[in-house]
């Protein structure tokens, strides 16, 4: 995967918006305006910030050690980092994105989940 389709296939996601709220080289995608994916440009191949459970993480970072760790700058616990384009399964960075969407929709106030679900 590359970051074109990192950026089309979180796009496709209801609600979600892209931004670069602290510099001109982090892209940001909220859903409702919460965090659930980010990746720094200046990186080649691209690296991305994906929120997991923590569970998942650690079985995660042993299975793929070294192309799934901890995401710098980000709490480690409930974030990782992905390295794209570095042998990881197409499918499973797929899964790992709609995972940290999920994760974010499901920690929405009942507000948000209603306006939500009432977005076309």
């Amino acid at each position: 995967m590359n970051i074109e389709d990192f950026r089309k296939h979180c796009l496709l996601k209801k609600g979600v918006t892209e931004s670069f709220p602290f510099d001109e080289q982090t892209l940001v995608f909220k859903v409702m305006g919460k965090m659930f994916a980010l990746s720094g440009l200046e990186h080649h191949p691209a690296k991305i910030n994906l929120k997991c459970d923590p569970e998942r993480s650690v079985e995660l970072r042993e299975e793929y050690d070294g192309l799934i760790y901890g995401a710098f700058h980000m709490n480690k616990l409930h974030w990782n980092t992905v390295e794209l384009g570095m042998n990881l399964p197409h499918k499973l960075v797929l899964n790992l994105i709609d995972h940290s969407y999920d994760l974010v929709v499901k920690g929405l106030t009942k507000k948000l989940k209603e306006e939500l679900n009432n977005l076309d």
